[in-house]
């Protein structure tokens, strides 16, 4: 009998979203229209010249959480997600801060 359960923890994993340039006026209007872009796990963060998006999401891995968020922007007309940046908080409590995975210099 197998099992419907799974003995995988899910973690909340913080990373950040860098867009390739910031949103234009109409990117901003269809954003707002856009219901999976406003259930608080996902935010938009802008500066001048500068757009990130702030995302924390639940899963069993980093690159389902980072999956997760990037299929929000299937449908986000000429909107191109540029890097990931992983949280150096979310590297320590999920126990992946190591020599090949560390945190940006700041």
């Amino acid at each position: 009998m197998v099992s419907s359960t799974s003995t995988v923890a899910v973690r909340e994993w913080y990373f950040t979203l860098h867009l390739q340039e910031p949103l234009t006026p109409e990117q901003s209007d269809f954003l707002a229209g856009l219901e999976r872009f406003h259930d608080g796990q996902i935010g938009l963060v802008e500066s001048p010249g500068h757009a990130e998006f702030s995302c924390l999401f639940e899963a069993e891995t980093l690159t389902e959480a980072i999956a997760e968020a990037l299929e929000r922007f299937d449908d986000f007309p000429g909107v191109l997600v540029r890097s990931v940046e992983i949280d150096h908080f979310a590297l320590r409590e999920n126990d992946m801060a190591t020599p090949a995975v560390v945190p940006a210099p700041q």
